[in-house]
């Protein structure tokens, strides 16, 4: 398989999206907007960001029946790229930190943190459940956005679970933020709707960030396609339509994601065949994008296996070679050590599962990860604050 096309970062990345958002939040959000890379929004004040875990911008159009709030406000609208790979840790990172996945170190949804002892094998670190021994201000210590914007004279808002508050990753992605925590949907419009209004009531910035993570959560168990997804969508789309009816005039609503999904059907099984194994020490990542780890010196020969094994199904590359071809932006020196020392992005409708190590991930439905449109390209709508145009 050739190799593929890397995501397009810049102004079209989702890193760029809050930079964007701060710029109209008033003279001293000016910093924070300088980051924006030619990003204009125009959304003013006060925002609401919606992020709907899954919702790939290429998914929407289909489904104007169901979604008639969201595929209205998409007509016509731009699109944004997530990252490489195309997961919620690597996302929303990018996303709370303005940086491409090579700067800021969170590289998917598994992978390696070097061993602190000389030669050791790395240790996976699953980044939507950080082990308690490890510091989300050392796996990410770049200041967050909701840190520099706070420091601007914003006030930072992040409505999501009660689980969430104080988690690793939303340590490493997203600190900086006062949290509210917010079970059901509907606590999370009035949470959000609140928050809004007493911003606009006190003539103040304010940046409030509601997360929902269902629509992901049935794609994953049922797959994209499926009845249960659809209607878990038109949820999506009620609870679009609610913030916009409960948000104050001149508070403005964005809606965005993190990625898209696909329900791969060629899935290949890593565990059935011994030449997979051969010379890795660590396997990491998702199905639709793989770290592999190897022993020292094996990284060129694990990668000649793998291609030779995978051949049309899927780009392998070793560490180097994946770094050439931009797949995660910009690599800083302290986060290529993360990198596999082979890296594997398989072809559209293929998943690479280990059912051994991965008996959960190995049985989704529907997958993301890769680099496919479907994949990649996440929406960016934008409802304006009638009261203030």
């Amino acid at each position: 398989m050739s190799a593929p096309t890397p995501p397009p970062y810049g102004a079209q990345g989702l890193n760029a999206l809050l930079p964007a958002l701060a710029a109209g939040m008033g003279s001293r959000a000016a910093d924070v907007a300088a980051g924006a890379e030619g990003l204009a929004l125009g959304t003013g004040p006060v925002v609401v960001l919606l992020l709907v875990d899954g919702l790939g911008a290429r998914a929407l159009p289909q489904h104007a029946s169901i979604a008639p709030t969201l595929v209205g406000l998409a007509a016509g609208a731009a699109t944004l790229s997530a990252g490489f790979p195309s997961t919620t840790a690597t996302s929303l990172t990018s996303l709370g930190t303005g940086l491409v996945p090579g700067r800021h170190g969170v590289v998917g949804y598994t992978f390696g943190l070097p061993s602190a002892r000389p030669g050791g094998p790395p240790t996976l670190l699953h980044a939507l459940r950080f082990d308690d021994d490890v510091d989300p201000l050392e796996v990410q210590p770049s200041p967050t956005l909701p840190e520099r914007l706070t420091a601007a004279g914003v006030e930072v808002s992040h409505v999501g679970p009660p689980p969430h508050a104080g988690s690793g990753l939303t340590r490493a992605a997203l600190r900086g933020a006062r949290y509210l925590p917010a079970a059901a949907p509907g606590q999370r419009v009035a949470a959000a709707v609140a928050a809004a209004q007493d911003a606009v009531a006190d003539d103040r910035p304010a940046l409030v960030y509601v997360y929902y993570g269902e629509l992901d959560s049935v794609g994953h168990d049922t797959g994209s396609s499926s009845l249960a997804w659809h209607a878990q969508l038109a949820h999506v789309d009620l609870l679009a339509a609610q913030l916009m009816a409960g948000l104050p005039a001149g508070a403005d609503l964005v809606v965005t994601a993190d990625h898209g999904m696909v329900d791969p059907q060629t899935r290949v099984d890593l565990d059935a065949d011994p030449g997979y194994g051969d010379g890795v020490v660590l396997l990491g990542g998702e199905p639709r994008a793989r770290h592999v780890y190897t022993r020292a010196g094996a990284a060129a020969d694990v990668a000649a296996a793998w291609s030779a094994l995978l051949g049309d199904r899927a780009w392998v590359a070793r560490r180097d070679e994946a770094v050439a071809a931009g797949l995660f932006g910009a690599v800083a020196d302290w986060v290529a050590p993360r990198l596999g020392d082979v890296v594997v992005v398989p072809g559209e409708g293929v998943a690479l599962v280990a059912p051994g190590a991965e008996p959960a991930e190995s049985a989704l439905v529907g997958m993301h990860g890769g680099l496919t449109p479907d994949e990649v390209e996440v929406p960016l709508l934008i409802a304006p604050g009638q009261g203030r145009r």
